[in-house]
C-alpha cells in the first residue's frame, strides 16, 4: 500500500510541475529590459542638455552624442514595442496546444498504470537475504531423490542408440565373467566404464558401487568421485542427495579431489547458492592444471556465477602457459621480440604463483622455464620455496626436483615444466615448441603450412594409437577444422567420443571444440 501511495504523489507532483509549465506565461519579463534601455536613455539626454547649458561640452560634441543617444533609444522603443505585441499575442492565443499537452500527460500516466498491472509485480514483497536462503534450504531439501531424477531424465533423453551387435556380444561376456568372479577388480572397471559408454547408466554405476565395495578400505577418493559423476550423469546433470553423498566421501579420503569439488559446487548452483559455487569453481581454476576435465565447464560458467555471487568486477584466472594463438604470433616476430614474449610469460606466471599460488606443476614449470631462460639463481631460489609449500607432499617434491634438472638455456617447449623441447609430459599444452617456431620464421608459407600440417599429424597419429587427455583430442579436432580439413576433424571428433566415453567432462571439452569448429554433427 505504502508503494502506492508514493507512486500516486509522485505522479501528481510531477503533473502539477508540467502543468504549470504549460500554464506560465510573462509577457512583462519579454518587454522589461528594453524599457529599462528607453529610461536610461531619456535620463542621459537630460544631463546631456545640462551639461550643454553649463559649457562643460561644446555645442558640436553635444549634437553628435544627442544624435548617437536618440537612435539609441528609438532603437530600445522598438525593441519595446515589438514585445508587447509578442506578449499580447500569447497572452490572446488559444489554450487548445495547452489543452492537448495536458490531455496526453493524463494519457502517458494512465497508459503507464495500466502496463504496470499487466507486467509488473504487484504485491511482490522484499526478498531479504534471509528470504533467499531459506528458499535455497527448501530447494535443497525438496530435491528428487536419484531415482526421480533418473525417471526424469529418461524420458527427456528419448530411445538409447542402437549398440554394435559385436560390441553388445562382448559386453554380454563380461557381464557374465563378472557375475562368475565378482572380486575381479579389473573386470568391475572395465563393466563400470562400458555400461556408462553404452547408456546403461544405472548398471553403470551399480558397477562402480560393486567396485568400492570390493576394494574395501582401499578404495579411493577418486573412485567415490566416478561414482558421483556416473549418477548425476544418469539423473540428466542433477546432483542427487545420493551422488552428493558419494562426493562428501570422495573429499573425506581427498579433501582437494578436483572431480567432487566441481560436482559439489555445481549442487550449490542448482540450489540457489551461487555464493558458495563461485568460491569452489574459481578455486579448482586457480590451483588445478589447465587441462583440468573440469575447467572448460567451469570457464563457461564462471563468469556468470561471479556475476550472481555479488562479485561485480572479476577476472577469471589465466589460462597457464601459451595459447596456439600466441605461438602462431610467435611466427612472425623477430628472434629479440619472440624472447620478450616468452620471459613475460614466465613473469606472469611467476607473479600470479607469489600472489595466489598453484598447483606443483605450475611450480616445477616456472623452475624450469627459468633454467632454459639461463636465470638458475632464480630458479633455484623457487625451488627452494617450492619445496616448503610441499615439504609433506613426496610426489610434488619429485616433480620439483625433476624440474631443477632442466636443461641450462636450451630450447624451451610451451611452458615444458622439465621436459625436453617437443617430449609431451602431462600438463603441458601440446604444440609447436620454440624451436620449431624459431624455424617456421624462416620458412615460405608453404614449407610453413607443410609444417604445421606435419605437427597436427603427429598429433593425430599420436592420439589415434596411444590415445591422450580431453585436451590434446580438443586440439586436434580444432586444429584440422583450421586447416580446413574438416573431414578428418568429424572423424577424430568421433574417436574422441569412443575413446573418452564415460567421462562426462572430457566429452564436452572434445564437443566444445568441435561445436566451436563447426564439426560437430
Amino acid at each position: 500500500m505504502l508503494f502506492w501511495i508514493l507512486t500516486a504523489a509522485l505522479v501528481a507532483l510531477i503533473a502539477l510541475l508540467f502543468g504549470l509549465a504549460l500554464l506560465r506565461r510573462h509577457p512583462e519579463e519579454e518587454t522589461s529590459t528594453a524599457s529599462y534601455d528607453v529610461q536610461v536613455y531619456r535620463d542621459q539626454l537630460s544631463d546631456l542638455e545640462k551639461d550643454r547649458a553649463r559649457g562643460v561640452i561644446s555645442p558640436e560634441e553635444a549634437e553628435r552624442t544627442r544624435l548617437e543617444i536618440s537612435r539609441r533609444m528609438l532603437e530600445a522603443d522598438r525593441q519595446e514595442r515589438a514585445g508587447k505585441d509578442l506578449g499580447r499575442r500569447a497572452g490572446e492565443a488559444p489554450r487548445g496546444a495547452t489543452l492537448a499537452a495536458a490531455g496526453l500527460v493524463v494519457v502517458l500516466l494512465a497508459a503507464a498504470f495500466a502496463g504496470y498491472a499487466v507486467l509488473g509485480a504487484r504485491g511482490y514483497g522484499d526478498m531479504p537475504i534471509r528470504q533467499r536462503l531459506a528458499e535455497a534450504d527448501t530447494s535443497y531439501e525438496s530435491r528428487p531423490s536419484q531415482e526421480e531424477a533418473e525417471k526424469q531424465a529418461a524420458a527427456s533423453r528419448g530411445p538409447a542408440p542402437a549398440v554394435d551387435p559385436k560390441f553388445a556380444e562382448l559386453m554380454e561376456k563380461l557381464r557374465q565373467a563378472v557375475a562368475a568372479r565378482p572380486a575381479d577388480l579389473e573386470g568391475l572397471t572395465l563393466l563400470a566404464r562400458n555400461e556408462m559408454a553404452m547408456g546403461n547408466f544405472r548398471a553403470g554405476y551399480e558397477a562402480q558401487k560393486r567396485l568400492i565395495a570390493a576394494k574395501g578400505a582401499a578404495a579411493t577418493g577418486e573412485d567415490y568421485a566416478q561414482l558421483g559423476e556416473d549418477m548425476v550423469v544418469a539423473a540428466g546433470g542433477l546432483v542427487t542427495r545420493d551422488a552428493e553423498a558419494a562426493f562428501a566421501t570422495a573429499l573425506d579420503k581427498e579433501p582437494k579431489n578436483g572431480l567432487a569439488l566441481y560436482y559439489i559446487g555445481l549442487m550449490m548452483g542448482q540450489n540457489g547458492r551461487p555464493d558458495r559455487a563461485f568460491l569452489l569453481w574459481d578455486g579448482l581454476l586457480r590451483n588445478t592444471p589447465a587441462d583440468a576435465p573440469w575447467n572448460a565447464p567451469i570457464r563457461a560458467n564462471i563468469e556468470e556465477l561471479a556475476w550472481l555471487a555479488g562479485e561485480q568486477n572479476y577476472t577469471p584466472p589465466g589460462a597457464r602457459g601459451p595459447s596456439a594463438a600466441d605461438m602462431a604470433n610467435a611466427a612472425q616476430m623477430t628472434p629479440e621480440e619472440r624472447m620478450q614474449m616468452i620471459r613475460g610469460m614466465v613473469e606472469q606466471l611467476n607473479d600470479r604463483l607469489a600472489s595466489e599460488g598453484g598447483p606443483v606443476e605450475d611450480w616445477a614449470k616456472l623452475v624450469s622455464s627459468l633454467r632454459m631462460l639461463g636465470d638458475t639463481g632464480r630458479a633455484d631460489a623457487i625451488a627452494t620455496e617450492a619445496r616448503a609449500k610441499f615439504v609433506s607432499d613426496k610426489e610434488a617434491l619429485a616433480k620439483i626436483d625433476a624440474a631443477t634438472q632442466a636443461p641450462v638455456g636450451a630450447a624451451m617447449g610451451p611452458m615444458g615444466g622439465g621436459a625436453p623441447a617437443g617430449a609431451p609430459m602431462a600438463g603441458a599444452m601440446p604444440g609447436p615448441s620454440t624451436e620449431d617456431v624459431q624455424n617456421a620464421a624462416t620458412m615460405s608459407p608453404e614449407e610453413r603450412q607443410q609444417m604445421i600440417r606435419g605437427m597436427v599429424d603427429g598429433l593425430v597419429g599420436r592420439l589415434t594409437t596411444e590415445g591422450g587427455s580431453a585436451q590434446e583430442w580438443a586440439r586436434a579436432v580444432s586444429s584440422l577444422a583450421m586447416l580446413g580439413d574438416t573431414g578428418r576433424a568429424k572423424e577424430i571428433y568421433g574417436k574422441a567420443q569412443e575413446a573418452l566415453a564415460g567421462d562426462a567432462a572430457a566429452l564436452a571439452m572434445v564437443q566444445q571444440a568441435a561445436e566451436a569448429a563447426k564439426v560437430a554433427p
